[in-house]
């Protein structure tokens, strides 16, 4: 397919760009930064602006909307909002008016409460729970759901909305060891991570997987970043928190049950593949 990755400079990005690239799919990056590849493969464009958006998606077959500011506290909050909403905006009618049958984007997993200051409702936590976005980055998230779900209902485009976690590549692993004599250091997202090329495969997933309208999956690895049993970090840091099934050894807490029956999801990596114990 001819696929418009939107964001294809960034850390989750690139990973798509390549990954789909190597799939045999005909990529154009379109991002603010150059990912320094060949002419005709990056195209600059600011997508906060809808003309530019309309024309950075002409002759696409299928679009991966990764294109952000891509954390709280890194502009104001109102500027990230700004950006983060209005680029979606611009990259949903874009889509649709083109006639773009599949559009896989990237939500985040910030909707879900994070960071856990305030306990989460239960936990394993899966797409049932309520959003409760806790910066204007994860409100900006929310707001694209709810546009995807919109845009859906009114036309013959899909939606696929990926709740990434925290997105790691193969050299941030060598941090991980630092969070392991300290439970609360990586409390604020349940303790959760995923592999950038996991990230990439389940984009790449979400352009084929038969659904209609819009969907939203939590997308992270089947572990967490710690060496300890996942029920026993739930029992010392978020005691009054319900566990709503079983979970077992180092099982992530958020959920990717969801995401495995929709896309076909099978997460290939994890840190013990970097580091040792």
């Amino acid at each position: 397919m001819r696929i418009v990755v939107t964001g294809g400079s960034g850390k989750g990005g690139a990973w798509v760009v390549r990954d789909l690239r190597d799939h045999g799919h005909d990529v154009l990056n379109v991002d603010t930064r150059h990912d320094g590849s060949d002419f005709g493969l990056c195209l600059l464009a600011d997508l906060t602006d809808l003309g530019q958006a309309t024309e950075a998606l002409s002759g696409a077959e299928a679009v991966v909307h990764f294109a952000a500011i891509p954390a709280p506290g890194l502009r104001p909050g109102g500027e990230t909002f700004r950006n983060n909403a209005l680029s979606t905006y611009n990259v949903f009618a874009a889509a649709v008016a083109h006639g773009i049958r599949r559009v896989v984007w990237a939500s985040s997993e910030t909707v879900l409460g994070l960071p856990f200051d305030t306990p989460p409702l239960f936990a394993p936590i899966d797409e049932t729970i309520e959003p409760r976005p806790e910066s204007s980055y994860a409100l900006s998230k929310l707001v694209g759901e709810t546009m995807a779900a919109q845009f859906a209902r009114t036309s013959e485009t899909t939606f696929v909305g990926l709740r990434i976690s925290n997105i790691m590549e193969p050299d941030d692993y060598v941090r991980f060891p630092s969070y392991w004599p300290d439970a609360r250091i990586r409390k604020w997202n349940l303790w959760g991570y995923v592999d950038a090329r996991d990230v990439a495969a389940a984009a790449r997933l979400g352009l084929a997987a038969e659904i209609d309208g819009a969907e939203v999956c939590i997308v992270a690895a089947p572990d967490t970043v710690m060496t300890r049993p996942s029920a026993d970090l739930m029992a010392e840091v978020f005691p009054t928190v319900p566990l709503r099934r079983a979970v077992q050894g180092r099982e992530t807490l958020l959920s990717i049950d969801r995401a495995r029956r929709v896309l076909g999801y099978e997460p290939a990596y994890r840190w013990e593949d970097h580091v040792s114990r």
